[in-house]
């Protein structure tokens, strides 16, 4: 009797014992699997975050940040670029494409200067930003980057400018530049060719007077052997060599009617070059039949 008993405790003990253990099992196993599926949740919102996450601009437009020169190469005989370097490796400027920033420096008379210049790089160079400069023989703020050395820093404040540009804002662009009015053109045709969904056309036409004296040239002319179907550029110089077969004097009405698209409400004509020659271009503009709000001046 007792142990008969004794046998049936046994083997209820043993049947519970194995349903706690298999409970313990089940249990164990979709914890397991919760694990596994919060690490997995975790592991789309990190590479979500970061694909969308970008660097923070170290622009600041209320005050003046400084930025070291990391390095300085000469152009021309005039013209050297200048790379500083931004906060952190993995920084950008934070600069809208359209938009510039102003430099602050000193004069021959120990003066200060503020002058705006337009950077040839974009956010999508990560840790530093290249300015290119042209130092007339006479410039006040062309004497302060003429003494810089790498290693010193240079004060920066923006962004700055009215026009900032978005993919999609206008189905073709006439440009015209004139010396160092190139670089505010150069950086949005740079945004536009590298971004392989905008479509918009780009027709440039860029005075100097000479040929030495045209800036990033080699940049300009790959830009029309890889996109011949979207960049267009046409030269002009006032002193031109032998064997030139572009433009020859300054730009006129006649030249823009040849090299740029016709007048239409999509299409957008920026302009940035000394006073005289923004002004001409202006009236050509207007005779041309141009509507002015399609027109743009940095």
């Amino acid at each position: 009797m007792e142990l008969c008993c004794f046998y049936k405790m046994l083997t209820k003990f043993n049947s519970t014992y194995w349903e706690i253990m298999n409970s313990f099992k089940s249990l164990t196993e979709y914890s397991f699997s919760i694990a596994i599926a919060l690490v997995v949740i975790a592991g789309i919102a990190i590479i979500t975050f970061f694909g969308k996450w970008k660097p923070k601009g170290c622009l600041n437009p209320k005050k003046f940040k400084e930025f070291k020169l990391v390095k300085r190469t000469k152009v021309s005989h005039n013209t050297d670029r200048f790379r500083f370097a931004l906060a952190t490796p993995e920084s950008t400027i934070g600069l809208p494409v359209g938009q510039y920033i102003r430099c602050r420096g000193k004069d021959s008379d120990g003066e200060e200067v503020v002058r705006p210049y337009t950077p040839i790089t974009l956010d999508s160079n990560i840790g530093y930003f290249e300015l290119l400069v042209k130092m007339y023989p006479q410039g006040r703020m062309s004497h302060h980057f003429r003494q810089m050395r790498e290693g010193d820093f240079l004060p920066v404040i923006g962004p700055v400018g009215r026009f900032r540009y978005q993919p999609g804002q206008a189905r073709a662009f006439g440009m015209l530049a004139g010396g160092t009015g190139i670089t505010p053109m150069f950086q949005i045709t740079r945004a536009i060719m590298e971004n392989p969904k905008d479509q918009a056309k780009i027709h440039l036409i860029y005075a100097n007077h000479t040929v030495d004296d045209i800036l990033l040239k080699d940049d300009l002319d790959s830009f029309a052997r890889k996109y011949p179907e979207r960049f267009n550029i046409h030269y002009v110089v006032s002193e031109p060599p032998l064997n030139w077969d572009s433009g020859v004097g300054r730009i006129s009405k006649e030249i823009i009617q040849k090299h740029f698209p016709k007048p239409a409400t999509d299409v957008m004509i920026l302009r940035c070059g000394p006073p005289g020659m923004n002004k001409a271009m202006v009236a050509y503009l207007n005779e041309l039949g141009y509507l002015p709000e399609t027109l743009f001046e940095f």
